[in-house]
């Protein structure tokens, strides 16, 4: 009874082995035809595009009635965008001066050498203050914004933090005084 127990929990053990490896099969095959596939937007998809960055939270269905088209038309072609990575997850779009964050600034970074980008960009990346870092052309290497609840917050990021950062030649900071405005890119022409 031992050797048959034995026997059926390596038998067991073998189809989730195998089982493992279909499923690897199945996202490499997958990963592979979105790659493959040739990325062809048409209107329709860059009109969902366009309406879905103004106002993430209208429904499939009331979406599809503005632009003439079914729910579930909607509906495949975002999940298409999402597999493309076109379309990456939704966001709130949060008053953080309501929350207390009164500080926002940006900062450019020179670098001691460009080669050190990656290395200070994971460094940078654990700062929870910064928001945004782009690596850029022009006098600074990097520009980073940083959101804080008060200038004491900022200077603590600013002389604690990012000075021990190794790679970082030098900063210079640029305190926002107001957001005269924020907007996406339009993709498709309103109609």
């Amino acid at each position: 009874m031992a050797i048959c127990l034995t026997s059926f929990i390596k038998y067991l053990e073998i189809i989730e082995i195998f089982q493992i490896f279909v499923n690897q099969i199945e996202i490499i095959s997958k990963t592979y035809s979105i790659m493959g596939a040739k990325l062809n937007l048409d209107k329709l998809d860059l009109q969902i595009i366009h309406e879905m960055m103004e106002t993430s939270e209208i429904s499939y269905a009331e979406l599809g009635k503005k632009l003439f088209v079914s729910g579930g038309t909607i509906h495949v072609r975002i999940k298409k965008l999402q597999e493309f990575g076109i379309v990456k997850g939704n966001k709130m779009d949060v008053d953080i001066k309501q929350l207390g964050y009164e500080v926002t600034a940006f900062v450019g970074i020179y670098l001691e050498k460009s080669s050190l980008y990656d290395t200070v960009a994971k460094e940078l990346m654990k700062i929870p203050e910064i928001v945004r870092l782009n690596y850029i052309t022009g006098n600074y290497s990097m520009f980073i914004e940083i959101i804080c609840k008060d200038i004491s917050q900022l200077r603590f990021v600013l002389h604690d933090e990012l000075q021990k950062i190794k790679g970082i030649d030098r900063t210079e900071t640029f305190i926002s005084l107001e957001e005269g405005f924020n907007r996406n890119v339009q993709v498709a022409p309103a109609e």
